[in-house]
């Protein structure tokens, strides 16, 4: 692999990854913490130890499957903004193909 691809894999690679996966894990368990204990609050009571954890363990399922799907999307916006830049860089040199023979010596 040359040095340019190489430093184009690294590229895609520091896009691909901007997404810390593990400040998205810590914020999850405290959404669902936090979710549960202003359950607790509003309605001045106090879930079992039991249902307590099932509830945390469900919310945590449930926004990471909304992570995935982010995920998903972003790769799909990564992809988009990639066929976006290599169309327009198509036109700029088309254009400059046109601008060139055109002229008196082409």
């Amino acid at each position: 692999m040359s040095d340019s691809q190489n430093e184009l894999q690294q590229r895609i690679a520091r896009i691909q990854t901007a997404l810390d996966i593990e400040l998205v894990g810590d914020n999850i368990s405290d959404i669902a913490e936090f979710t549960v204990e202003k359950f607790e609050f509003r309605t001045d009571s106090t879930l079992s130890a039991e249902v307590r954890e099932q509830a945390v363990a469900e919310i945590k399922d449930i926004l990471w499957r909304r992570v995935e799907r982010l995920k998903e999307r972003r790769q799909e916006v990564l992809a988009d903004m990639f066929n976006a830049a290599e169309a327009k860089l198509g036109e700029v040199i088309e254009r400059g193909k046109r601008g060139r023979t055109s002229g008196p010596n082409g």
